[in-house]
């Protein structure tokens, strides 16, 4: 018998029922993105993509560039990468009915992260994740639409797989862009998403792809990886892992966040020096003490301490420049370092300890993650004021709360990002 490849045990995974509760968990994450999408649609990059791009662009794909713009997209902590962005235009690109909508997100949701739960720290160390990862989650979320009555089950294996070793082969997305000023991160999500339309339509023709693209001798694995971790197959559907962002902010400084509005609570304020221990990649990604850009605030630990000093919760003009002069003298304050303990409990675990005065409150979770979810009228709540933030009046938010958690037709969901981004 022919050795069967990682994909083709993944394509086989995803081809298992999808029961309701599953269906209403991808409903509280599609309505997560829009107010994501809706948060960002006064941006400079929205209006560059609306105005400036010599393309024809529809809302869909508008807002592929606009989901992971604020920082404050859904994340999946152990393969450290943000299904959400890349998943929910994938499938209102095609969507037919809500039904195949919902079965296709939680689809790509779950290839997504299969794969991208495999990498280790050394692909973590020059690969984002999510672009990597991505494409595997984006042709998942294509598959239902280019699926056929005609089609044997086996056909469709050798087909998605064919998929799979397609977008593999040409999977990337390197971390520089995190040392420059640019749009590249969100162009790994609009890249993901076209490679993956694009390898389905080739596959469904009949166009073959490497079967063994993540482990084969000169595969994905053995390009990007110093030990790769096995691939699993659990009953339940990875999408109820993925934690929910409460705050504008890169998720890395979410535990220090989260710890250090405990330690406000505990003392009442926080006047003096603050020192922040957490893991090593929170470090090597937030470690920003001067942040002159929006982009840089939102991946400084210190600027967001000095938040949580100065005014409590975060909101996202905490991230604007105002803010960012404003704060100066408080980030001053704020130093951090690594801790072993910390950085032995991650990526399962995205913990911090903050200390201010004497004493320090210790977080190994934070608000969002499974173990402390955050509530469904807070993903509304979250949804609302994003959508304020991108000008849109309170009847908007209704539409979309109404649309994501009760909807039954896709289309209308692609005419409300048309109204919000035309």
């Amino acid at each position: 018998m022919t050795q069967e490849s990682l994909t083709e045990k993944l394509s086989v995974h995803l081809m298992r029922p999808v029961d309701e509760a599953t269906r209403q968990r991808a409903r509280l994450h599609l309505l997560d993105w829009l107010g994501c999408v809706a948060g960002a649609r006064k941006s400079e990059v929205a209006r560059r993509v609306i105005e400036k791009v010599d393309v024809e662009y529809d809302s869909v794909d508008i807002a592929k560039w606009l989901g992971n713009l604020f920082e404050m997209d859904d994340v999946h902590r152990t393969s450290i990468l943000h299904p959400g962005p890349v998943v929910w235009p994938s499938v209102l690109s095609c969507a037919g009915d809500f039904d195949d909508l919902l079965e296709s997100a939680i689809k790509g949701y779950e290839a997504m992260i299969a794969v991208g739960s495999t990498f280790d720290s050394e692909h973590y160390g020059s690969y984002h994740n999510t672009a990597t990862a991505g494409v595997f989650g984006s042709v998942a979320a294509h598959w239902v639409y280019g699926e056929s009555e005609t089609k044997t089950t086996s056909q469709d294996v050798i087909e998605q797989t064919s998929a799979f070793g397609l977008v593999g082969s040409v999977s990337g997305g390197l971390w520089q862009m995190r040392h420059e000023q640019g749009d590249t991160k969100q162009w790994h999500i609009v890249h993901a998403i076209q490679t993956a339309q694009s390898a389905c339509c080739y596959a469904w023709d009949g166009i073959i792809g490497p079967r063994f693209i993540l482990e084969g001798p000169q595969g994905l694995y053995a390009a990007t990886c110093e030990n790769p971790k096995p691939m699993t197959f659990p009953d339940q559907w990875r999408i109820h892992e993925v934690s929910f962002k409460p705050w504008g902010a890169c998720r890395h400084s979410h535990p220090a966040i989260d710890a250090a509005l405990e330690l406000k609570t505990k003392l009442g304020s926080l006047d003096g020096d603050i020192h922040i221990e957490t893991y090593a990649d929170a470090i090597s990604f937030c470690d920003r003490p001067d942040p002159q850009t929006v982009i840089d605030a939102k991946f400084s630990l210190q600027h967001a301490i000095a938040i949580v000093a100065e005014y409590g919760v975060p909101q996202l003009k905490d991230f604007e420049p105002d803010a960012i002069a404003a704060l100066a003298e408080k980030r001053g304050r704020v130093t951090v370092s690594e801790t072993n303990d910390i950085t032995a409990r991650y990526p399962e675990h995205y913990g911090a300890r903050v200390t201010c005065g004497g004493e320090s409150v210790e977080l190994v979770d934070t608000l969002g993650d499974p173990e402390r979810p955050l509530s469904k009228e807070g993903i509304i709540d979250k949804a609302r004021a994003l959508i304020a933030w991108g000008g849109l009046p309170p009847k908007e938010a209704d539409r979309a709360v109404d649309l994501a958690l009760n909807g039954d037709d896709p289309q209308a969901i692609n005419q409300m990002l048309e109204d919000w981004l035309s």
